[in-house]
């Protein structure tokens, strides 16, 4: 037996001891509440990176795009940020992929992330209003009106707005903004 520890397993044709096989660990922790609402209403896997994070920092290819805004109340942030959209699919939102996901950099650091998901016209009214409780929920604000189309708040240090557009189909979108920047 001890020509087999000194040889490597092959050249003394010996068998190798059988692997160790211990209990399954049947006292799994819980899930973390933020991995409870990922895939679902929550927005927090939309934020890959921090919020400050320079444009290098971000894990998947980017491409810039632009924006265009048709109303005249833009502000002025928004206007001097880039921004980028991603080359391949984005994290879920709402348990979709959204059709919108862009990421803006103002003076090269992340300051807003922007993503739209289209939904049926029959559920989106059911379906923002349940993002719109659970976003309010985490963020410890009052829960919203039945019939709104706009729901804003405070998260940590993220500020979100989301509103839904109602047409022949639903746009949910939402927009994230480190609360630090003005």
């Amino acid at each position: 037996m001890a020509l087999c520890a000194a040889l490597p397993l092959a050249l003394a044709g010996c068998r190798a001891p059988p692997p160790r096989v211990s209990a399954p660990d049947r006292s799994a922790p819980p899930p973390a509440a933020h991995e409870l609402e990922l895939g679902s209403n929550d927005w927090h896997g939309l934020v890959i990176v921090p919020f400050g994070s320079v444009l290098k920092d971000v894990p998947m290819a980017l491409h810039e795009v632009l924006l265009f805004r048709d109303d005249g109340a833009a502000d002025n942030a928004a206007a001097a940020a880039e921004c980028y959209a991603a080359d391949a699919p984005a994290p879920l939102f709402l348990g979709r992929t959204p059709d919108e996901y862009v990421l803006c950099f103002k003076q090269d650091r992340l300051s807003r992330i922007q993503a739209a998901v289209l939904l049926p016209a029959a559920e989106a009214e059911a379906v923002f209003a349940a993002a719109c409780a659970a976003w309010l929920r985490n963020a410890g604000a009052a829960t919203p009106q039945a019939g709104e189309t706009a729901c804003e708040g405070r998260d940590g240090a993220i500020r979100f707005r989301g509103r839904l557009e109602q047409e022949a189909e639903s746009t949910l979108s939402i927009t994230l903004d480190d609360a630090a920047d003005p």
